[in-house]
């Protein structure tokens, strides 16, 4: 048992009992670096990382290359997904020195914190053209002892050169027309016409970019925009990214057709895509985004959902094959032998044909990954219904893989977020009281009593890494989220205290804004990263949840803020629109005002429920509703919003200047 022994992150865990005598990151282990004169090994990974659970096996649970590492180095071990900001800054050092970063990163450091040697997964012997591990322990050991002066030369040019980097976010000025139009240009041009999505392989769901498509339909009418939408988010859920058996997606697919995925689960993609889908639904009435918005929602809550109340971060790819071997992606293919086995030889040629299942197999050894292919015809659902039925249960007698179980702040955001529209326009009542109850969890939790937030939690149990930017941003989207819907107060009011840390402690000059806090641990450099990647970049989830706070609160200062951060979205939303789309969809709910509706009646009256119903119906970019009794305290928008001939009436305003206010439900829906 080594120092991981008792820390909260199960990735950590997961390396207490190897042989190397790994340390978690702090002071002490660089301390110990220096009293023995040695580098610092770093390990960057998570749990839910395949390549990380291969390195692990093959390196670090060996013996030999155990005590190699032990001897020379000070082995520090980090879980990405507690340590964003970590990660950031030797991810962009990996990055700048080799061209290409991925997980597991391998950096070795000077005892002051600077990289001088750069990798990602090495392997026990040469392979393929890359050094081995022990090759490359043995090289940097011998440089060190031999080469100091050049180690730390390197060291040095490495840190100035991050530290000398200046983000150039757009100036003044936010995006507007052209700007946006620009970026669905861009879109249009990468858009795989005959898959869907952007790019070739991997393919990565393309959440943000989708809430921008239809945001921007919903504002110009574009109809390329939502057909672009639209038949993605039909190709990813026919595909084998989708889990036609149980819900929910896996983090990409290996090919560009989404055939194949790379198994493993990820709260904030199911967090995204659930909410993109239900979104969808609103623009298009589509009976396919409904069950996958549905389906979605009751994946993340039956798999990820904690005894406390918050939701895990992932599920693992591997798991145990029946052999007592963990191969990727055994607990979800099939061969046509296991159908029949579970099924019978007639259902299962239908469940064969209905999904894709051949002799063979679209995967590996003949197996299969579960899809919708076009072109196998549409079967009875009275017929399959049953037969998927059966296969979730034999599939659940296999070994799960395994889960993550901490809780991180801005991933349970996203989920509130989800959980809470998903289950108000489904009439769900029961998903929203899980986002309540998630977001309970946060505020008992994980939020103390100046609203200061910690990353991370296990078992109820608070961790010891201070929230980012991303946390105080997607937990205040998820409180505003639920506000909307529930009514209540208290949310908006907790997000407004968490934006208000953002304007305080995370903001520099001209609008943009640090990844980390102003007080928070010094690391070689300050991270600040606009682009959106599996998730919304703290800096434009920020700016969308400080428009939202704004619209519904009337101040001036959130406003400014978030137009002061979509500065970097005129820059950057033109040349790299897949990377800043979060960022364009809040530009869109800018540009669209947002709309501000609020709809004073009594909860028992037949047209406040309409009408409340209409609004939440809205597609109006990134509107915000308040509901309630006229002059109620709960929301600002609620104020001096009175009855009209004493029933319930519906008011929308937009840039300052508001409508008459509608007691007909059409009549709003027009509006919106």
């Amino acid at each position: 048992m080594n120092r991981l022994a008792g820390v909260t992150s199960p990735y950590l865990l997961q390396h207490a009992d190897n042989p190397v005598d790994w340390w978690p990151w702090g002071p002490e282990a660089f301390a110990e670096a220096r009293r023995r004169d040695v580098p610092v090994l770093l390990s960057v990974g998570y749990s839910a990382c395949h390549w990380c659970h291969v390195m692990a096996h093959e390196s670090f649970e060996d013996d030999a290359i155990a005590a190699l590492v032990n001897e020379h180095f000070v082995a520090v071990k980090v879980d990405r997904e507690e340590r964003p900001d970590i990660d950031a800054v030797y991810m962009e050092a990996v990055q700048a020195a080799t061209g290409q970063g991925g997980w597991p990163m391998t950096v070795f450091l000077t005892p002051d914190a600077a990289p001088f040697y750069f990798g990602t997964y090495f392997p026990p012997e040469p392979r393929h053209g890359m050094p081995s591990f022990p090759e490359v322990l043995v090289g940097v050991k011998d440089a060190w002892a031999d080469r100091r002066e050049e180690v730390g030369e390197v060291a040095d040019r490495i840190v100035k050169d991050l530290a000398g980097r200046s983000l150039a976010y757009g100036g003044d000025g936010v995006p507007g027309e052209e700007e946006l139009a620009q970026a669905l240009l861009g879109l249009t041009r990468e858009y795989d016409a005959t898959h869907g999505g952007f790019g070739g392989a991997p393919k990565f769901p393309p959440s943000m970019a989708l809430e921008f498509l239809l945001r921007h339909h919903a504002r110009t009418g574009a109809e390329g925009a939502l057909q672009m939408a639209a038949d993605t988010c039909e190709a990813m859920a026919r595909g084998g990214i989708y889990d036609q058996l149980g819900g929910g997606f896996a983090r990409y697919a290996v090919d560009r057709e989404w055939v194949v995925p790379h198994f493993e689960k990820m709260l904030y993609d199911n967090a995204l895509l659930c909410r993109v889908y239900a979104h969808l639904w609103k623009a298009t009435g589509s009976d396919l985004a409904r069950r996958v918005a549905l389906e979605t929602a009751d994946f993340l809550v039956r798999e990820l959902r904690t005894p406390e109340g918050g939701f895990a971060s992932a599920l693992d790819a591997d798991s145990d094959d029946g052999t007592g071997k963990h191969v990727e992606g055994a607990y979800y293919a099939w061969t046509p032998a296991q159908l029949a086995e579970v099924l019978g030889a007639q259902d299962a040629a239908l469940a064969a044909a209905h999904y894709g299942v051949t002799e063979a197999g679209t995967f590996e050894h003949g197996s299969s990954v579960l899809q919708l292919p076009r072109d196998a015809g549409v079967a009875d659902a009275e017929r399959i219904a049953p037969i998927a039925a059966r296969l979730l249960a034999a599939r659940e007698e296999r070994e799960r893989p395994g889960r993550d179980d901490k809780v991180v702040a801005a991933w349970n955001g996203l989920a509130i977020a989800a959980l809470a529209e998903t289950g108000a326009l489904f009439d769900r009542p029961d998903l929203v009281e899980r986002a309540t109850e998630a977001a309970d969890l946060l505020v008992r939790v994980h939020m103390d009593d100046t609203a200061r937030l910690t990353r991370t939690s296990k078992d109820g149990r608070a961790g010891t890494n201070a929230g980012v930017l991303e946390d105080y941003a997607d937990v205040a989207e998820g409180f505003l989220a639920l506000a909307a819907v529930t009514g209540e107060g208290a949310w908006l009011e907790f997000a407004g205290f968490l934006l208000d840390l953002v304007l305080d402690r995370f903001t520099a000059e001209g609008g943009a804004l640090y990844d980390t806090a102003h007080d928070a641990e010094t690391l070689i450099r300050r991270p600040q990263d606009p682009t959106d990647n599996a998730t919304p970049s703290g800096w434009t989830a920020a700016a969308g949840a400080l428009l939202s706070y704004a619209a519904q609160t009337g101040s001036e200062a959130h406003r400014a803020a978030a137009e002061g951060a979509l500065g970097v979205v005129k820059a950057l939303g033109p040349r790299a629109p897949r990377f800043i789309g979060w960022g364009l969809a809040v530009s869109e709910a800018l540009l669209d005002g947002p709309r501000e509706i609020a709809v004073v009646g009594a909860p028992g009256d037949e047209t406040f429920r309409e009408l409340r119903r209409t609004a939440l119906l809205a597609t109006a970019p990134g509107a915000v509703l308040a509901f309630g009794a006229p002059d109620s305290e709960e929301f600002p928008l609620l104020r001096d919003r009175p009855l009209v001939a004493g029933g319930s009436a519906a008011y929308v305003c937009r840039h300052f200047t508001c409508d008459a206010p509608v007691t007909d439900p059409d009549a709003l829906r027009r509006k919106l």
